[in-house]
């Protein structure tokens, strides 16, 4: 295994940090006087693994090459979940191993997903975790998006490669800068959050552990009822204008802040992002106008578009009760997410983009036969591979999307369940349709097996698929 001693190198810091971060919630566990062992035995467990780790790979080459990336993608999600479910095995809130483990994906995966049913009467130490994990998750898929994704050609993230001299051996050094700096402005986000859920009405706790997944757009909540429980019109705008901070791409930040003041307005992923919200807004006031939905506020209408959409899953209203049209919309703003380098998942904006505008060139070939027709993004032309790995990674996220749904189906789950528990679990969206995993629902009647193919489902989406899948081609692990 000495080709891969930076691989376990660089995953036992990951561990030995995570470790760290397990003793947060014993702070909050003496302020509430809720203290066990939990998070105690499972940071020294945790640690113990990632000390082991790191000495026993130190002699490592410090580069990484495309295998060694593609292992350490997987294993990082893969180890973190594991151990990050350690804490609700060790606690005494009964987890058994499927939902510990199904939790900690859902954390970290940034899903939202949940199988806790009552989550006002759950100890605040467990909660700030939850928390905690989503907000690791957050920055962890806006780091790797940004360094690792590119240089592994995963779905036509190639085109945020921070430039075109980045090598898969250069990688490490230089995802140490960038890593710095999307921390600050991540940590700052969270902060920012965190204060204005604060003055606006929220007690500090729930300020802090609401930032954090507002931020990494996870949609964990400490209520049943989600936002909905505060019933507050100001903390409902706030978290939508922090949801929408943290779906923009996290390199336009680091571009405003290296002077381009306009990238904001001028990126063409932001543009559609903004245009997608407002048009699924006018569409669904539209439709529940015209259907009489007196129940129905414009309130509840953009804060759910906002939500699904980014993959937050916060909810304020039972939007599955607003008609099949609406349903419908929502499960197509599941799969479209947010834009590439946020926190948010799904098929991402910019192969949205560029599907569109591979179809209208072909389209346009066909009417001028002669015609010489460059397909560009952002002023930037656009290669055959390119396009390939666009459509690729389209076809094979709508195939997984229709396996999951038959395998849930095979549990004994009814189809609306089945069909947006794969779109949720796939796109990374928390809550799904229908009486069990609907807005105000949970995932904890589920069938084990059920919920071990969620979690499948969670880490392939997260993971922009190929990441995963790449690992079970023989010729991978050939030299």
């Amino acid at each position: 295994m000495s080709n891969y001693k930076t691989v376990f190198f660089t995953l036992g810091i990951l561990q030995i940090i995570l470790g760290i971060f397990m003793m947060i919630p014993i702070i909050i566990q003496f302020i509430y006087n809720e203290i066990d062992a939990s998070f105690l035995g499972a940071s020294i467990v945790t640690i113990i693994f990632g000390i082991l780790f790191f000495l026993s790979n130190l002699d490592h080459d410090k580069k990484l090459n495309l295998q060694q990336a593609f292992l350490l993608t997987a294993l990082s999600w893969l180890s973190i979940a594991v151990f990050g479910s350690l804490p609700f095995i060790f606690s005494d809130a009964d987890f058994s191993i499927t939902n510990a483990f199904f939790e900690s994906m859902s954390g970290i995966t940034t899903t939202g997903s949940t199988i806790i049913a009552n989550l006002e009467n759950t100890p605040k130490g467990i909660l700030l975790w939850r928390a905690l994990l989503q907000w690791l998750g957050g920055i962890g898929i806006i780091v790797m998006a940004i360094t690792l994704m590119p240089i592994m050609n995963v779905g036509g993230m190639q085109l945020f490669k921070i430039s075109n001299n980045d090598s898969s051996e250069k990688i490490l050094p230089k995802s140490k800068e960038i890593a710095l700096r999307l921390i600050i402005i991540y940590s700052s986000l969270t902060f920012l959050c965190a204060f204005f859920y604060k003055i606006l009405g929220m007690s500090i706790f729930d300020s802090l552990t609401h930032s954090m997944t507002t931020i990494a757009t996870g949609g964990f909540s400490n209520y049943n009822e989600s936002i909905g429980f505060f019933d507050n019109p100001y903390i409902e705008i706030s978290a939508m204008i922090f949801i929408i901070l943290g779906s923009l791409p996290f390199i336009a930040y680091i571009k405003f802040l290296s002077g381009d003041k306009k990238i904001f307005f001028s990126d063409i992923q932001i543009q559609t992002f903004i245009k997608i919200i407002v048009i699924s807004i006018i569409v669904l006031s539209i439709y529940l106008t015209i259907n009489n939905s007196t129940q129905i506020n414009l309130r509840s209408i953009i804060f759910n578009v906002i939500s699904i959409l980014t993959g937050t899953g916060y909810v304020n209203a039972q939007f599955d009760n607003w008609g099949a049209f609406a349903i419908i919309i929502f499960l197509l703003l599941m799969f479209i997410g947010g834009c590439a380098g946020s926190t948010t998942c799904g098929i991402k904006i910019f192969r949205i983009q560029i599907l569109y505008y591979f179809i209208s060139n072909q389209l346009k070939r066909i009417i001028y036969p002669k015609g010489i027709f460059v397909l560009k993004y952002n002023q930037s032309p656009v290669d055959n591979k390119f396009i390939s790995s666009i459509i690729s990674f389209i076809y094979m996220y709508l195939i997984i999307f229709f396996i999951i749904t038959a395998l849930l189906s095979l549990t004994g789950l009814d189809f609306i369940t089945s069909i947006s528990g794969a779109a949720t679990s796939i796109s990374n969206v928390g809550p799904g349709l229908g009486s069990i995993i609907g807005p105000n629902g949970n995932f904890s009647s589920l069938p084990d097996i059920s919920k071990w193919i969620l979690t499948l489902g969670m880490i392939l989406g997260r993971l922009e698929l190929f990441a995963i899948l790449v690992l079970f081609l023989p010729s991978f692990w050939r030299n």
